[in-house]
């Protein structure tokens, strides 16, 4: 399940904006667009260099009176290699973070949403070459023209194609990959996250991680970084992808929001924090564990986050980061296998919670398909500084009720070793 508050993005969410192109004359005077896009939403393929020209006949056939068209000269020798049989497996898994088999699949998966149709003027890409630059481009962050120049294709295309990639990869593999768990998956993460922390009734865990972008057009206060602005002694704005992730380090539920926010209030735009869905999880007994930055619910396990620790507590807390370090895990992977994640980006605030979107869908892909994760991609990674475990909630402790139900669970802990039953605590 994905969220996004569109209260804050100024329009509706998962939706890109429709993207027009300026006409301008070429050096010869044949009309072109300043896009540099390919012909297939009306566009032609702006000229820059290495042009050949192209004599387009009219519907009669008559020579002489078509119009000229200009298309750039590429070559697509790499991805002719990559894509090719005998390309090294291990080599396609390094570039494109997945297995060919695993690519091939997630290409059938999309080519009723990405595939475009020939048209009089020129071939359309293939829907393969069109989910690789996608992929490419989020697996390595490289810049549009370096991604452009390695696949042949006109650097606007190249954008479009991302984009359009990354919302077919929204609209239709996000929603089966990317989802809550039923009452099976609920009992199986319950047993899971008490073998490895000792508490009960644990199916989830929540964290929160910040993606840095350049100063928006709109509502510019509402992604002001303050920790990041702070710390840096200069301007820095960013917007935040909170998750819950189940015991197998692979996300169930994601929400994005404005950079300003604490996680605390980037809680309230979360669909969790809906009372159908907290219903249906206090019904059974169950909850998820968070950081400090999150409020102690009925439902949100927390570690106490004030002075003076008693041993009771400091043993709780052991615990809850046992928990909790699945879903730091998760966001290592994240980071380190969509590289784009990892600097500054100048894509657009409703664009980049697309691409969020698509590189969780990609992960939960990549986890469950059993890719190996290449552990030299963590080197030199770190999280944010201003992620959710260097942040404490305003108010830690809301319910009185929750925190005495933390309290039994502490206590019981300490002095029985476990907690007996999975959602009953004495």
């Amino acid at each position: 399940m994905v969220t996004l508050g569109a209260e804050w993005t100024g329009g509706a969410p998962w939706v890109s904006e429709a993207r027009g192109s300026k006409r301008q004359r070429s050096p010869s005077g044949s009309i072109e667009t300043a896009s540099g896009g390919s012909n297939e939403d009306g566009r032609s393929e702006m000229v820059d260099e290495s042009v050949a020209l192209a004599t387009v006949t009219g519907e009669k056939g008559v020579g002489g009176g078509g119009r000229r068209l200009w298309k750039k000269d590429r070559h697509s020798a790499w991805w002719d290699t990559a894509s090719s049989p005998g390309y090294p497996a291990a080599d396609f898994r390094h570039h494109f973070r997945m297995s060919p088999s695993t690519f091939q699949v997630l290409c059938e998966q999309l080519a009723a949403a990405v595939r475009k149709e020939d048209t009089a003027l020129r071939a359309a890409i293939p829907v393969q070459k069109r989910v690789a630059v996608c992929v490419w481009r989020l697996a390595n962050g490289e810049p549009l023209r370096k991604v452009a120049d390695r696949f042949a294709i006109g650097v606007s295309t190249c954008h479009k194609l991302v984009l359009d990639v990354c919302a077919a990869i929204q609209a239709t593999v996000a929603p089966n990959v990317i989802r809550w768990p039923d009452a099976a998956a609920m009992a199986t993460n319950a047993a899971k996250f008490e073998a490895l922390s000792g508490i009960p009734g644990i199916i989830g865990a929540v964290y929160t991680t910040h993606v840095a972008i350049i100063a928006p057009k709109h509502h510019v206060i509402n992604y002001l970084n303050p920790r990041a602005t702070a710390r840096k002694s200069k301007t820095c704005y960013s917007i935040t992808l909170q998750a819950s992730v189940d015991a197998d380090g692979t996300f169930t539920d994601i929400c994005v929001g404005p950079g300003a926010m604490a996680d605390d209030q980037t809680l309230l735009l979360w669909s969790m924090n809906k009372p159908k869905l907290t219903g249906e999880t206090l019904g059974q007994g169950m909850r998820l564990v968070g950081g400090a930055g999150y409020p102690l619910t009925d439902w949100m396990l927390v570690p106490y986050s004030h002075q003076n620790l008693t041993w009771t507590q400091h043993e709780f807390n052991e615990r809850v980061a046992k928990a909790r370090a699945v879903a730091v895990t998760a966001f290592h992977k994240l980071k380190a296998r969509w590289a784009c994640l990892q600097r500054r980006t100048e894509v657009k605030v409703d664009d980049l919670s697309v691409m969020l979107g698509a590189c969780c869908a990609l992960h939960n892909i990549c986890e469950r398909s059993g890719e190996p994760f290449d552990l030299q991609l963590l080197q030199g990674l770190e999280l944010d500084l201003d992620d959710d475990n260097h942040m404490v909630a305003n108010d830690p402790v809301p319910s009185p009720a929750a925190g005495q139900m933390r309290d039994t669970i502490a206590h019981s802990m300490l002095h029985h070793g476990k907690v007996a039953g999975a959602g009953s605590f004495y």
